[in-house]
């Protein structure tokens, strides 16, 4: 079995800026696909409201809200942990799209700190940590009630900068449809 790829900030890693293209500090991130269960305003979502945020080392950085609902709940009146995880995949993924795209989770790790009862709501921030080639490393916080809450929950991922084929490949031919990608293009990339 393969060991697991290194969430360790490599000595050589560089800070990653937004990119020039990407929404401007105070911007909300657009929604990137109408199903995407993070931060589409879907009624089984978790509907993640996600800003980019200004980072004093120039990284580039996102702020999040999340309400938590009481469909969300693991054990009684408390946000099912998975959920956190998911947030935390959704709004890790938003500030690495900031600095480049495409790119997928090749490992997230998160810890929890804290209980997070249904009814609050969540702030989450993120940002790059660095980059090194095409592996981009970031991390975030989750906090309680407000921006400044106490933290209940911490992330570490690594993303890996991909091409468009991964998808093309790999996803449902009729959402690629969907979006308005022809068939041709699609059966070229998995021939």
């Amino acid at each position: 079995m393969a060991a697991s790829p290194s969430l360790e900030l490599p000595a050589d890693a560089t800070v990653a800026p937004r990119n020039e293209k990407a929404p401007a500090v105070g911007e909300r991130i657009p929604v990137h696909s109408e199903v995407c269960f993070g931060c589409a305003d879907l009624p089984h979502g978790l509907r993640l409201e996600s800003r980019v945020a200004d980072d004093e080392a120039g990284a580039a950085a996102v702020r999040s809200r999340m309400v938590l609902r009481p469909d969300q709940q693991g054990a009684p009146g408390l946000l099912h942990g998975g959920l956190l995880t998911a947030a935390f995949d959704e709004v890790l993924g938003s500030v690495v799209a900031l600095v480049t795209r495409p790119c997928v989770t090749a490992r997230l790790e998160t810890d929890f700190r804290a209980p997070m009862p249904i009814g609050s709501t969540l702030w989450l921030r993120a940002r790059v940590e660095g980059r090194a080639g095409r592996k981009l490393y970031a991390a975030g916080t989750a906090h309680l009630d407000a921006e400044d809450g106490p933290v209940v929950g911490t992330a570490h991922a690594l993303f890996l900068k991909v091409g468009m084929e991964h998808f093309l490949r790999n996803s449902r031919p009729e959402d690629l449809e969907a979006l308005g990608v022809p068939a041709e293009r699609i059966r070229a990339a998995r021939a």
